[in-house]
């Protein structure tokens, strides 16, 4: 898990907060001090929330459950697509399909609908299709790829959710909320940090902030996932290794024998 800097961390202007009037109160303990009528949020607290997340965002990958990140903001969604990918993790960069976790079972038919065009194209159904239909098809095809491609692996809710901004992903957070599915997040002075179970008081508006603490939470997502992948190569080598019965068996069939042999000497 890579180490958390709080040097790293000022050079990425994660401290940077929103203009004073724009705070929210439950922000405070997370504030450091007031600058030229912006809020500077505390380092040091950001650092031990991020670690804590972090551990948090390691169990559930060694768990072998998805964390779903979900960013939507210019400023951050490549970052997040780039980071979530990179762990193999589903994302929405796009705009948030509404129901997506609360009606999670319309939105896999519309991932299914996007595998059974790929399959027409394979098996060439799809060219028999007029002109107008082919293109038709393809559009379709181009909009769930855009919306939901990224999410096109996820078989099963989400073990948690890694948010960008609470306040622009608010439907996302109510669907995550209704669910009970846990929600990591990075919550900037103008939010209500009680909206998630695990909050990241940074600078949600700079891409060099976002891309530092996204370095520092995939990186414990991709231990964990090492962490799962080490337990199951250890369990198929035990499964296939022989049982030492032989040994075992061999063992008793000696003690027997050994007083035969006292006795014969006598």
């Amino acid at each position: 898990m890579e180490k958390v800097e709080v040097k790293e961390l000022l050079e990425a202007g994660v401290h940077f907060g929103h203009l004073t009037r724009k705070w929210n109160p439950n922000m405070a303990p997370y504030i450091y001090m007031e600058r030229n009528g912006i809020h500077i949020i505390n380092l040091y607290k950001t650092a031990a929330k991020i670690e804590e997340a972090s551990e948090a965002m390691k169990k559930i990958a060694a768990s072998g459950k998805k964390i779903l990140f979900v960013a939507t903001k210019k400023q951050a969604k490549d970052i997040v697509a780039e980071k979530a990918a990179a762990v193999n993790q589903p994302y929405i960069t796009e705009r948030w399909p509404g129901g997506m976790l609360t009606n999670f079972v319309t939105i896999r038919k519309a991932v299914k609908k996007m595998a059974m065009i790929d399959r027409m194209k394979k098996d060439g159904t799809f060219n028999s299709l007029s002109k107008k239909e082919r293109l038709q098809v393809d559009r379709q095809r181009a909009k769930l790829e855009k919306n939901l491609g990224s999410i096109s692996e996820m078989t099963r809710l989400p073990g948690a959710l890694f948010v960008v901004d609470i306040m622009r992903e608010h439907i996302a957070i109510k669907e995550a909320q209704k669910l009970n599915i846990p929600i990591f997040a990075m919550v900037d002075t103008n939010s209500d940090p009680r909206e998630v179970d695990y909050l990241i008081p940074a600078n949600d508006d700079a891409s060099k902030s976002v891309d530092k603490i996204l370095s520092i939470v995939t990186s414990a997502v991709a231990d964990g996932l090492n962490e799962r992948k080490a337990e199951r190569t250890e369990k198929e080598a035990k499964a296939a290794a022989p049982a030492p019965k032989a040994e075992a068996e061999a063992k008793p069939e000696a003690k027997k024998a050994a007083p035969v042999a006292a006795q014969e000497e006598e």
